[in-house]
């Protein structure tokens, strides 16, 4: 019996001590195990060539360092994108710092062009409160957001995904992602999709009779290729054993590839040189949609009918004001200026549209240059909601030069630099609006154009409905073709990508004023 008993203790031991053992390896806690797991993250530098379509387009360098406190991930992003025979310019940068565990601990971004420049620095607070300040040319901002789980900045993703273990085909994965760009969290589902071997250049050589540089090695690296899928939109790379980024490709035509740095340098030099483009080498000419319908003279139609197929429509403000939806047909009717009653004069005292009429970190209604210009514009005394929006249509359509940037626009930049594209004069159409009392918001959707549909921004302005002005083409108001999908700021806005090289349009019926149909 005592022998009997002996054995028994010492099988109830070993099971406990196995099942320490299980608990220990596998139910530790996961920020533990991915601080083991990152002991193995070596440093180092990689180095891309960004491509539109077959065009070169940019260059990129993604440096990964460690430091006492963890690491620290540093990309720089030098892009030059051709748009309608010009050439828009922009440098992107972003560091992280990131713990042991690679839990983002503070952040910085930057986003450089023509018009100026945005910039985000970012801490994370023990209470998992994000607190950033953001400077885009006028008094510095800070916004604080309280997140319900630790969100994993949108560059280090690959890298927590790989140190995780969790680079298995078939695997699928749902995670808060942060991006500074639009400074919102967002769920990502990521799926593993395949596991394959990538072949890049690991080295290379100069020739001095060609004054070339030429792969001189390539390297075979075990990757897997990964899936990022957001709101319908597939964002697909291939990455190495550590979440290092060797290819990715996008919706949008986008495509990145790791190379040495002089090859990369080399051809974002070569392309400089290239005068002649391809539709699908031009940023906005590869995502304008064909018109069914030459529509002419479009500020003539007073009704638009189209069919909108090809995507899924629920989630987009496609209903509302101007526009009426039913089942995939879309109405669209041109308000008429002179019934238009708001019923109000400025500025706007009731409390129901308060978020249309605050300053925010890129609509800085609130400073004294965005006021003093309002005032200059349409008159101290002036207080008809209709005369304001009409007045600051026609006066932010003479102000601005029209050119393609490529930036996160800030009301008071542009007012500086007197240039911009529609998402600049909307900004600061609607920065001035709001100064003044006029409640006013962003709409972003399509436009027709010389018999295609083109992405395009504009603003809102509230006169007792929702009525669409465009100070880009100098309407009031805007013509029937002005398609709202999205009404909102930058983490809004970038639904729309959600509808690149998917969306089909199909113009049904018009009305022509005097009640002519087609």
């Amino acid at each position: 019996m005592k022998r009997i008993h002996l054995s028994a203790l010492v099988l109830v031991t070993w099971f406990a001590m196995i099942g320490w053992q299980v608990r220990r390896e596998y139910f530790q806690p996961e920020l533990t195990r991915l601080a083991e797991a990152a002991l193995s993250l070596a440093p180092g530098i990689n180095f891309y060539t960004l491509r539109l379509g077959d065009r070169t387009v940019g260059q990129a360098t993604s440096r990964l360092d460690t430091v006492p406190s963890g690491f620290v991930l540093d990309d720089v992003m030098v892009l030059d994108l051709p748009a309608l025979g010009q050439t828009g310019s922009a440098v992107v940068r972003s560091r992280v710092s990131l713990s042991h565990a690679l839990v983002m601990e503070s952040f910085f971004f930057s986003l450089d062009s023509e018009v100026g420049r945005f910039r985000a620095d970012g801490v994370l607070g023990a209470d998992s409160t994000l607190t950033v300040t953001i400077d885009a040319g006028g008094a510095k901002q800070e916004l604080s957001y309280k997140q319900a789980e630790l969100p994993i900045f949108s560059a280090a993703l690959p890298i927590r995904i790989a140190m995780a273990g969790e680079l298995r085909v078939g695997n699928t994965l749902h995670l808060p992602v942060f991006d500074p760009s639009t400074l919102a969290t967002r769920a990502v589902e990521i799926r593993v999709l395949e596991e394959g071997i990538i072949v890049i250049p690991d080295s290379a050589s100069y020739d001095a009779a060609t004054q070339r540089w030429s792969p001189a090695r390539y390297d075979s690296i075990p990757a897997w290729k990964i899936a990022e899928i957001h709101g319908g939109v597939q964002v697909e790379s291939w990455v190495d054993e550590d979440g290092r980024v060797l290819r990715a490709s996008s919706a949008l035509g986008f495509t990145m590839e790791k190379t040495e740095y002089e090859l990369a340098r080399q051809a974002q030099e070569d392309a400089s040189g290239q005068s002649s483009l391809a539709i699908d080498e031009d940023v906005i000419l590869s995502t304008a949609i064909r018109s069914n319908v030459d529509l002419g003279a479009v500020e003539e139609h007073d009704v638009l009918r189209f069919r909108l197929t090809g995507v899924e429509l629920s989630g987009f403000q496609l209903a509302g004001g101007r526009q009426s939806l039913s089942g995939d047909t879309l109405t669209v009717r041109r308000e008429d200026w002179e019934a238009i009653d708001p019923g109000f004069s400025l500025p706007y005292k009731l409390m129901d549209l308060r978020e249309t009429l605050e300053a925010q970190p890129l609509i800085q209604s609130d400073d004294p240059r965005i006021q003093d210009e309002a005032r200059r514009a349409v008159g101290r005394w002036q207080r008809d909601p209709n005369a304001v929006a009409r007045i600051l249509t026609t006066h932010v359509h003479r102000m601005l030069d029209k050119t393609v940037t490529f930036s996160i626009p800030s009301a008071l930049q542009v007012l500086d630099s007197r240039q911009g594209d529609c998402n600049e004069h909307t900004v600061l159409y609607v920065a001035l609006a709001r100064s003044l009392g006029l409640p006013a918001r962003t709409a972003v959707g399509l436009v027709y154009l010389n018999g295609s549909f083109f992405y395009h921004a504009w603003p809102e302005v509230w006169l007792g409905e929702w009525v669409a002005v465009d100070p880009t083409f100098g309407q009031y108001p805007a013509d029937a073709s002005h398609i709202r999908f999205v009404v909102g700021g930058l983490a809004q806005q970038v639904e729309i990508i959600r509808l690149i090289g998917r969306l089909n349009i199909e113009v049904l019926e018009s009305t022509q004023a005097g009640g002519g149909r087609t």
